[in-house]
């Protein structure tokens, strides 16, 4: 309001400063030895672009509550997470679903070959083995969120660290009040370089 700007111009500002950050936005494998993937289905529909017929493809309405799993398709895109154990590092991408030829490509970017990652049981992650990675599973279903295989008194079978990234990703972009779908993975860039930033400070 100060400045005289609209809405309009503001917001292309902020996607210019946002894909600045998506583009220097750190990738490649995680050193760690054992890792952690998950993913979240953030609620993400077309925000201020105009329907062509809004009778045939009415607007998603606020707070979407359709059942199975989210898909760019839906309104409903995942984000798939993974956290280094170790280095506390994180790597997160918007998918367009949750299917294994679309996970497993992010298992083999995002780890190392050797790398161990914990999962819940969610049928995505079936084919870590295949790339010479171990996996652990949780089954939230059943309502096990941790598991102490080893009997050593620590519960090492998880994946409750990359969840609670999802807590500090929806805080995150609460305050925008809805993100057009498209826009949605420079948000996510955002959060990650801010976490990434944090790290190398501390």
């Amino acid at each position: 309001e100060e400045l005289g700007l609209d809405y309009g111009t503001l917001l292309s500002w902020r996607h210019r400063i946002q894909r600045r950050g998506f583009a220097h936005l750190i990738n490649g494998n995680l050193p760690d030895a054992e890792a952690e993937m998950d993913e979240m289905f953030q609620n993400a529909g077309e925000k201020g672009a105009k329907k062509k017929d809004p009778i045939a493809d009415p607007p998603r309405r606020r707070g979407n509550q359709r059942k199975g799993k989210g898909t760019m398709a839906n309104d409903r895109p995942p984000v798939v997470g993974t956290v280094g154990r170790n280095s506390g590092q994180i790597r997160m991408k918007v998918c367009d679903n949750t299917q294994q030829i679309t996970i497993q490509p992010q298992v083999e970017i995002t780890t190392l070959p050797n790398t161990t990652v914990y999962t819940d049981e969610s049928d995505a992650y079936n084919r870590i083995p295949d790339s010479g990675r171990a996996r652990q599973t949780v089954c939230h279903s059943q309502r096990e969120y941790a598991r102490d295989d080893d009997q050593d008194g620590f519960c090492e079978v998880h994946c409750n660290t990359m969840e609670g990234f999802w807590v500090g990703l929806r805080n995150f972009l609460r305050p925008f009040r809805g993100i057009h779908k498209k826009y949605l993975y420079l948000y996510v860039a955002m959060f990650v370089e801010s976490f990434l930033n944090y790290l190398l400070c501390k």
